[in-house]
């Protein structure tokens, strides 16, 4: 049994955060509002929607948001609905008080660094980064002449956690051959989708920022109709997370992602791993160690780690030794 939640409007364009209030109406979303954002994104978008909504406003000024001061606002205030303005933070806490609070919620991004924008996770930093199920947004808008204006290293950073698609699927695949566990079609399909027009459209991405924009959108609905993370998130995650814990200065999420799935592809013994090193190239995503900003040995580190920060069936499996670690990121010219 899968209990499939998706958006009810996806408003994708320039200006589009001008028909918020318009949304508002259609979806009868009335009643008191409030806006979650950060310091940067209230200026960019946060403040314009609190206006144009009369909402209250709560500005995230740490890594960690205070979600227990959130809710009670929302509790006192009597919301009715909450609107995420910003990046992946702001929007997983809208997302997460909105679940908690039983109260529906618009996702409003400011960039496109990765599939949060739509999905109904939340990642959650604990001693392990752990992803929890939440719940989609009632609707999506996403304004490009906004997003486009972001930092470049963002977008490139949101390319290259849709490509890492393609060896989350080849991971499921696996997953479903060899040990029986449920695989789904057409989430996967839609998910490959994803991550191909992202590599087929590298060298437009710039000038088009709506191709990511659509990519992202489009794998967070492939996690809603799988009910899991599956499509969207396999070895090359937990590669990216175990980064996170390890390193003492990370890298974007998507950026690590999308090394991770060149190394992955390759293990996979798919020849499509050239192609995939060649179209982050193309979009100014990293593609080596030293453009992470990594050291060598947290790489190496990072992929023995891997298969153990989570019970699910990759690859990896029961992980890589040191010896074929340092191999396989050799190999592929990541360090």
């Amino acid at each position: 049994m899968k209990n499939i939640e998706l958006p009810r409007r996806v408003v994708v364009g320039d200006n589009a955060v001008n028909y918020i209030s318009r949304v508002c109406r259609e979806l009868d979303l009335a009643g008191n509002s409030l806006v979650i954002s950060d310091e940067i994104t209230y200026k960019v978008a946060g403040k314009k929607v609190a206006e144009s909504l009369g909402s209250e406003l709560v500005i995230i000024e740490t890594k960690v948001p205070d979600f227990k001061e959130i809710l009670r606002c929302i509790k006192n205030k009597k919301i009715n609905f909450i609107s995420g303005v910003g990046g992946g933070k702001v929007i997983d806490t809208a997302k997460y008080t909105s679940y908690k609070s039983k109260i529906p919620f618009l996702s409003i991004p400011t960039s496109a660094a990765h599939d949060g924008i739509t999905s109904p996770l939340v990642s959650l930093k604990k001693d392990k980064p752990i992803s929890i199920k939440a719940r989609s947004p009632v609707a999506i808008i996403a304004d490009t002449n906004i997003i486009k204006k972001a930092p470049h290293r963002l977008l490139a950073a949101g390319c290259a956690d849709a490509i890492s698609n393609y060896t989350a699927v080849l991971d499921w695949k696996l997953a479903h051959k060899e040990k029986g566990e449920y695989y789904g079609d057409y989430a996967s399909s839609l998910s490959m989708l994803s991550a191909q027009i992202v590599m087929d459209n590298a060298k437009k991405i710039s000038d088009d920022v709506s191709i990511v924009v659509e990519a992202l959108i489009s794998s967070g609905v492939a996690i809603g109709i799988a009910d899991s993370s599956r499509p969207c998130s396999g070895s090359e995650h937990l590669f990216s997370h175990a980064l996170d814990i390890i390193c003492p200065k990370p890298a974007l999420h998507g950026e690590q992602c999308g090394v991770g799935t060149i190394m992955i592809a390759y293990l996979h013994g798919d020849e499509n791993w050239k192609k995939i090193k060649e179209a982050l190239k193309i979009i100014g995503a990293p593609v080596t160690a030293e453009e992470l900003g990594i050291e060598n040995e947290y790489i190496i580190k990072a992929l023995t780690i891997a298969a153990s920060l989570r019970d699910r069936y990759t690859i990896l499996r029961d992980g890589l030794s040191e010896k074929e670690a340092e191999g396989l990121a050799e190999a592929t010219g990541v360090i």
